[in-house]
């Protein structure tokens, strides 16, 4: 069972900063995530390294797994000081820790209550309540829930329940009832949608709600999708000694899932082997990148550095054009849960030809730090095997 997860966020109106804070990260030896929502007092600079400072030792606390979740999110709770003029909390938080079988730990303090819809219908757990021994009116809620395939979770900050409060529409706000009309309408029309898309459209919809779409307050949206992943292969470089070429052509055209080739001589490789002839894209390429080709059963042929050192440069940036070699590289990318690299490590001198840009790296390099960003900045579990 594969976690798809992911948050989307918009700023308070006029700030410049995230009032609220989520950090996400999956442990793959372990099988298991961990991911914290966290919402600063107020709004701007303040709230954001309040909610940055929670969230961030929630999850330090938790990673190491010498502190149980629910102690470790104790010690933060009677950590957190009350603002001396509001009389609250200077952060709230929402934690989870799940592994791929669905043994999730959840522990809400000040937070929405979340979401865990089932076969189209909100589930409501049991959970316990742990009260503060040093604050009055501040408690834990602890939960332990079994998910299952198809199930999801959403957690928010009070920017999502609260938007519209006092238009002439929703005087009290959107509220839980209201969140979760617009979830269940939404999975309804689209029920395999993807948690990035859900999230933004919660973070789109409750941003109309607003009057005259300026939220008044830092609203997040994060989702969690129980379903079965979505796997990969992108074969990129020869392996290093030729005598292998027909047995990683096999592995390649015996792989179930999608299939994407990065690499003219490669491609020529696999061409070869398993006897499948290439088309060129008569297109004239846009941007420096050239054009992608077409081979039977594969689902992607691209150029080789050029096109992984731009697609690596945009994932980290966060923007691209789909248009080009790397913007579609990309897509195939974020469209899979489960990506696997089988990377050649036959040297090929155009890599060091000094007419070519100087950021260009080898491959091998290019694809490490490609791996770093998918898992830590989009999630994905990544398995690289060099040849």
């Amino acid at each position: 069972m594969f976690i798809d997860i992911d948050c989307h966020q918009v700023k308070k109106y006029n700030q410049n900063a995230f009032g609220d804070y989520f950090v996400s990260k999956r442990y793959p030896d372990e099988g298991k995530l961990i991911a914290v929502l966290s919402d600063g007092l107020g709004s701007g600079i303040k709230a954001n390294i309040l909610s940055c400072m929670t969230a961030t030792m929630l999850l330090k606390f938790v990673e190491k797994e010498e502190i149980p979740i629910r102690h470790a999110a104790e010690i933060v709770m009677e950590s957190l000081p009350v603002c001396k003029v509001r009389k609250i909390s200077y952060s709230t938080f929402s934690i989870i820790d799940v592994n791929d079988e669905g043994d999730a730990k959840i522990i809400e303090e000040g937070n929405p209550e979340f979401l865990w819809i089932k076969n189209g219908e909100v589930m409501q757990p049991a959970y316990e309540t742990i009260p503060s021994k040093t604050f009055k009116n501040r408690c834990l809620k602890s939960y332990k829930i079994k998910l299952e395939m198809g199930d999801r979770l959403i957690f928010c900050s009070d920017g999502v329940t609260q938007c519209g409060l006092g238009n002439g529409k929703l005087k009290l706000g959107l509220r839980r009832e209201g969140l979760i009309d617009m979830v269940l309408k939404k999975l309804k029309e689209e029920p395999d949608i993807s948690s990035s898309d859900l999230s933004e459209y919660i973070i789109r919809q409750t941003k109309t709600i607003e009057t005259n779409g300026l939220p008044k307050d830092d609203i997040s949206a994060c989702v969690l999708y129980f379903r079965e992943p979505r796997t990969s292969l992108i074969f990129t470089g020869p392996p290093f000694n030729q005598k292998h070429d027909a047995e990683y052509a096999q592995m390649f055209a015996d792989f179930q899932g999608k299939k994407a080739i990065c690499g003219g001589t490669t491609a020529n490789l696999i061409s070869r082997e398993l006897n499948r002839p290439i088309t060129m894209d008569t297109k004239i390429s846009i941007g420096k990148l050239p054009s992608c080709s077409y081979m039977e059963g594969v689902d992607l042929v691209t150029e080789g550095i050029l096109t992984l050192t731009e697609t690596l440069e945009r994932l980290e940036d966060g923007k691209w054009d789909v248009d080009n070699a790397a913007g579609k590289l990309i897509e195939f990318l974020l469209d899979s849960d489960c990506i696997n690299f089988l990377v050649g490590a036959k040297l090929n001198q155009a890599h060091y030809n000094p007419a070519l840009p100087v950021e260009i790296e080898i491959r091998k390099n290019i694809i490490k730090k490609m791996a770093a960003v998918l898992q830590d900045k989009y999630f994905k579990r990544v398995n690289i095997q060099f040849m």
